[in-house]
């Protein structure tokens, strides 16, 4: 009780922090912006349209990664926690977290060398790098479920598909959404490499930051993305005070 209780004030404390510390620090770098000496390129680069465009694109890629990735990653872990299936489990996580353990930027270039440069490569890239979380999450909190109460379920006549939808996953809600959000928080950081194989986001300040050796535009696009990922948390964190069963919390 007493784990639970600090958890739900760790919980509590960032929920109310996180917003708070990404609007102090994102007024900062407003003012900055506001009152600093840039020249023609920095000034162009950073102007609010421009910086409100490669953060749509952002969100674009972090968004169809993510719906990717719990469309597939999900039925996967249901899957490989169902009959004969099981065995399969140990050979499919291996290479999820080989998939996860190789550096994402390597992952993106090397698709890129093979596939082309755009959207959907780096989408593909983003994907395999933030599967594992999903998957992994998936198959431990199914597992983790009281299989007295798998049983008297089925006891009580439900079909294995009632007791999955009724009993197994909303059980196992909070586990998987913990899953989503480290996956989206991974996504949103590495979603900066993008920008390297011209597929668009944040990622292309800090690519031209470093080429035109415009710092104020790198350290800028650092910002922006460290801020970005601390929001997908938030909302992240949102999602799981909201959407946990109320006998769990």
């Amino acid at each position: 009780m007493g784990r639970l209780a600090a958890a739900d004030r760790e919980d509590r404390l960032l929920l109310i922090g996180l917003p708070i510390l990404i609007g102090v620090v994102l007024i900062g770098w407003i003012i900055w912006r506001a009152v600093a000496d840039l020249d023609d390129i920095e000034a162009r680069l950073l102007t609010p349209a421009s910086v409100l465009e490669l953060t749509w694109q952002h969100l674009v890629i972090v968004a169809v990664c993510t719906v990717i990735v719990v469309g597939t990653a999900v039925p996967m872990g249901i899957l490989l926690t169902r009959g004969p299936t099981r065995k399969l489990s140990p050979p499919i996580m291996g290479l999820a977290n080989a998939g996860q353990a190789a550096p994402v930027i390597g992952v993106i270039v090397l698709l890129a060398l093979l596939l082309g440069f755009g959207f959907w490569v780096a989408v593909l890239s983003l994907t395999i790098y933030a599967f594992l979380p999903v998957l992994a999450n998936t198959i431990t909190g199914l597992k983790g479920v009281d299989r007295s109460l798998v049983e008297a379920a089925r006891g009580m006549g439900m079909s294995d598909m009632q007791v999955l939808f009724r009993i197994e996953l909303p059980m196992a809600v909070p586990v998987i959404l913990t899953g989503v959000r480290t996956a989206l928080v991974l996504l949103a950081g590495a979603g900066a490499f993008a920008a390297f194989i011209d597929a668009g986001g944040l990622g292309e300040l800090i690519q031209t930051g470093i080429v035109m050796f415009r710092y104020s535009v790198l350290v800028s696009g650092a910002i922006l993305v460290a801020l970005l990922a601390l929001a997908v948390e938030w909302v992240g964190r949102l999602v799981e005070v909201y959407t946990k069963p109320k006998g769990l919390s």
